[in-house]
């Protein structure tokens, strides 16, 4: 049996300016490395439309092959900030409901970790918030 939840003991939650709040490393984590694995709560396209008008907009992502529900990451996963060269990627695992973190290079000890919100690591379309990064 897979595992549906895992979260790497050398990546931590930090301050960072100006979100708050960002996923650190530790240590030096080599590319390609899973660092978590998260059990999501999926929710329908009635639950979205009442969640989109609360802060947790900001924390949950589109889920399922159509788009169309959405779900709440457990974990770390709803920390990472964006960035548009991001140093992790993503992968949704619709079947198991769970979200896996991965490295697409090299991290550093102490380094931020971040994804892009687009979905694919090096995506340069710009998200709601912002355009650089």
């Amino acid at each position: 049996m897979k595992a549906i939840n895992f979260i790497s003991p050398f990546i931590f939650v930090g301050k960072t300016s100006p979100m708050g709040k960002g996923v650190y490393s530790s240590k030096k984590i080599d590319a390609g490395a899973v660092i978590e694995i998260a059990p999501v709560i999926v929710m329908s396209k009635k639950d979205r439309g009442f969640i989109d008008q609360t802060l947790l907009h900001d924390y949950i992502f589109e889920w399922g092959e159509a788009k169309l529900q959405c779900c709440m990451a457990l974990g770390y996963v709803p920390l990472y900030n964006h960035s548009f060269k991001a140093n992790c990627e993503y992968e949704m695992h619709f079947n198991r409901q769970t979200i896996t973190i991965k490295t697409v290079r090299d991290i550093k000890a102490g380094e931020e970790l971040f994804i892009n919100y687009n979905g694919d690591w090096n995506n340069p379309k710009p998200i709601w918030f912002a355009t650089t990064n």
